[in-house]
């Protein structure tokens, strides 16, 4: 028991030196029991004018600091951000919160703040370019504007070996620019242009529209494309899947497009939109081309020759459609494929029909043409603009050349026209073939 009254006046006599160390007083005091009760302990502190228990100042301490932080918070409500449950007006009040938040909150509270302050500045950025992600692309694009092409070659210099050709209006990916050089990729061809002959950056932008080829895929079934946007309004025509169309107008929800029976409208739901840019020739490329073109001259000069013999024969072979019978040339050049065709004027357009009798579509004639002599196209117009070869332009054409259209195709006969299986109100005609955009022009045989 004695043991336990010294350590009590001992901790008494710390505390009265404790007080007396900061100016003021401290005195003994009977009743204990209700601040120390475990030690049987009171303390009062006494100044000049009045003596106050430990318990009341304590009391009133707890209430001033209490005091302080509703303040806090109550200013905190009227200025700041809210991060969980706590809310802070910014990066200057995060050392005046920092007594009642954790470290790891703070951190929080400025990640949150710097996320939020970059994603602001980005769409401001963005808000005042007013441009699209794919129109931002364009700035990469390397657009040739020349009368011709520009050499592509494969160090930047004059010196360099030519690659490839990049022609007026052909479009590269920009890669890196040395010396007043772009270097760039574009088809098959990779290599350096000379910058003056070219725009790119912000110049490219508005020239992409200008050039490139706005183009809708069909990504439905089929695709029913109507007079005015509406899903009420009136069919205008039918498009198979993966058929492209050219866009003419963009809308809210809808794209004008252009296909055989016309202008109309489709659904962007049913489509996807992209464009397309005509792109470099390598230098193999254009030689195998060239050689292709020649050889079909000469076959061409060659098809003439054999005609008069054979107008003149009745041994030509023949083939049978429906129950009718054609003459089938026996030559393979484009101009017999166009003779060919000639003979089924006058037949049925049907949408998904192959038959050239009974009734076709534009694609499904054909393909059905083109099997007679061997060849195998697909029935699709889309696809038939990547078979063959290229053929640059409507100039250099020959019969036989199929002749690609926003959702359609039809063949090249001379002087200008085409036979195609039109629409189920024409059939199968004869029309010119500049009569409507040319989207590619292929070369089979």
């Amino acid at each position: 028991m004695k043991k336990n009254n010294v350590k009590i006046a001992a901790c008494a006599m710390a505390a009265v030196m404790a007080f007396s160390g900061a100016g003021l007083e401290a005195s003994a005091s009977g009743n204990v029991a209700s601040v120390l009760p475990s030690a049987g302990i009171d303390f009062s502190i006494q100044d000049s004018e009045k003596t106050t228990a430990l318990s009341t100042l304590q009391e009133e301490s707890d209430k001033e600091a209490a005091e302080k932080e509703k303040k806090k918070q109550e200013a905190n409500k009227s200025n700041g951000v809210t991060v969980g449950n706590t809310r802070v007006g910014g990066y200057a009040d995060l050392a005046s919160a920092s007594d009642t938040i954790s470290k790891t909150s703070r951190k929080k509270i400025e990640d949150t703040i710097v996320v939020s302050e970059g994603y602001t500045r980005d769409l401001k950025e963005a808000a005042g370019s007013g441009l699209s992600e794919e129109e931002e692309g364009f700035k990469n694009l390397v657009i040739a504007k020349v009368n011709d092409y520009v050499n592509v070659r494969d160090i930047p210099s004059e010196e360099g070996e030519i690659v490839g050709k990049l022609y007026n209006k052909s479009v590269g990916s920009f890669i890196e620019e040395e010396d007043g050089w772009y270097k760039i990729s574009s088809g098959s061809v990779e290599g350096y242009v000379k910058g003056e002959f070219c725009v790119t950056g912000d110049d490219a932008v508005d020239y992409a529209k200008e050039v490139g080829t706005r183009i809708a895929t069909v990504t439905t079934t089929t695709l029913k494309v109507r007079e005015k946007p509406g899903l009420e309004e009136t069919v205008l025509g039918l498009v198979p899947i993966e058929d492209e169309l050219i866009v003419t107008e963009e809308l809210d929800g809808w794209v004008k497009v252009n296909i055989e029976e016309g202008d109309g409208y489709v659904s962007m739901d049913y489509v996807t939109l992209s464009t397309e840019f005509v792109k470099a020739e390598s230098i193999e490329e254009e030689k195998a081309r060239l050689a292709k073109e020649e050889e079909a001259r000469k076959a061409a000069k060659e098809a003439a020759k054999k005609k008069t013999q054979e107008n003149a024969s009745s041994s030509k072979k023949t083939t049978t459609d429906g129950g009718k019978t054609y003459a089938n040339p026996t030559g393979s050049s484009g101009s017999d494929v166009a003779q060919f065709a000639l003979q089924f004027v006058g037949n049925p357009y049907v949408y998904g029909g192959t038959s050239l009798t009974n009734g076709a579509d534009c694609s499904g004639f054909v393909m059905s043409v083109y099997k007679n002599f061997g060849v195998n196209l697909p029935h699709s117009s889309a696809a038939d603009r990547s078979v063959g070869a290229s053929v640059n332009g409507l100039e250099n054409a020959q019969p036989g050349d199929v002749i690609c259209y926003s959702g359609h195709v039809g063949i090249y006969i001379g002087n200008g026209q085409i036979v195609h299986a039109s629409t189920s109100r024409t059939g199968i005609i004869v029309s010119n073939a500049s009569y409507r955009s040319i989207l590619s022009i292929r070369r089979i045989i």
